[in-house]
């Protein structure tokens, strides 16, 4: 704590961002500055409530109380504790804004949907599509392949990574492809070029919504599947253009929040 002058103190004001996300819920605590004080990310579970109260303690934030909470994500709703509630679209537009501090073509690739946002002056939304309809190109995609390959997500990168030629997959649906990848195996396909082309599938997908949005100078990548290294290089070579992926890439909706809560915070210090 900073002694102002004549020893009086003052706690340094803090906000707070939640983003209540299908299979992971994050949470991030920023300052008076927009600094990040703490992250802290837990399972959504079967309660979007208790998942954001376990993801703010886990960022820091002990007394919610103490700090507004802005909350976004599909389940912003069941944050009954929130003092604001943003639409995700909004909250990963300036989450990804705070970073580059640039105009930017952002691309999230969730655990459940899938969103390309054209990021304008200030972090403000130009365009956005999205895809919540279906898993087709998401992280739950990845995982239901991963687990028909027998694998995990770790090592189904490191063999998409790995694969001299991709085997060609047809379907994006879930269902449809799982059933195209056993029938793959059972015809000798090797398993690194069934990886491969699952991932080069998935990035013809979310190439296309981000053409639509428009590219701009800096395509930035955030969400889970942005640390699956093999996703970002076949993303790179659809797009033709080098892919920036954010830092802590799962909790820039989180930080967008908090930034956003601090902005139009009532309480904020002019």
């Amino acid at each position: 704590m900073r002694m102002e002058d004549g020893g009086a103190s003052r706690s340094p004001r803090r906000y707070a961002g939640v983003d209540v996300g299908s299979t992971a819920t994050k949470a991030v605590l920023v300052d008076e500055a927009g600094t990040v004080l703490g992250r802290g990310l837990a399972p959504t579970g079967i309660s979007g409530e208790k998942a954001a109260r376990r993801a703010l303690e886990a960022a820091g934030l002990t007394d919610l109380d103490a700090v507004p909470v802005a909350a976004t994500g599909y389940g912003r709703e069941l944050v009954d504790f929130a003092a604001r509630r943003i639409t995700e679209i909004t909250c990963h537009a300036r989450g990804a804004f705070a970073q580059r501090v640039a105009e930017l073509t952002l691309i999230d690739i969730g655990g459940q949907d899938t969103k390309a946002v054209a990021v304008g002056p200030g972090g403000s939304v130009r365009r956005f599509v999205m895809n919540d309809r279906c898993a087709a190109g998401t992280g739950r995609f990845l995982e239901v392949m991963a687990r028909a390959l027998e694998t995990d997500l770790e090592r189904f990168s490191a063999l998409a990574s790995g694969a001299e030629k991709a085997s060609r997959i047809n379907s994006m649906c879930t269902v449809f492809a799982e059933s195209e990848v056993i029938g793959l195996l059972a015809r000798g396909a090797s398993r690194a070029g069934i990886a491969r082309g699952l991932v080069e599938a998935v990035a013809e997908r979310v190439s296309g919504m981000a053409r639509k949005v428009g590219l701009l100078e800096t395509v930035a990548l955030s969400g889970g599947v942005a640390l699956n290294p093999a996703v970002v290089v076949a993303l790179a070579d659809a797009l033709g253009r080098r892919i920036a992926v954010l830092d802590d890439p799962q909790y820039v909706g989180a930080l967008g929040a908090a930034l956003l809560c601090r902005e139009r915070s009532a309480n904020r210090p002019t």
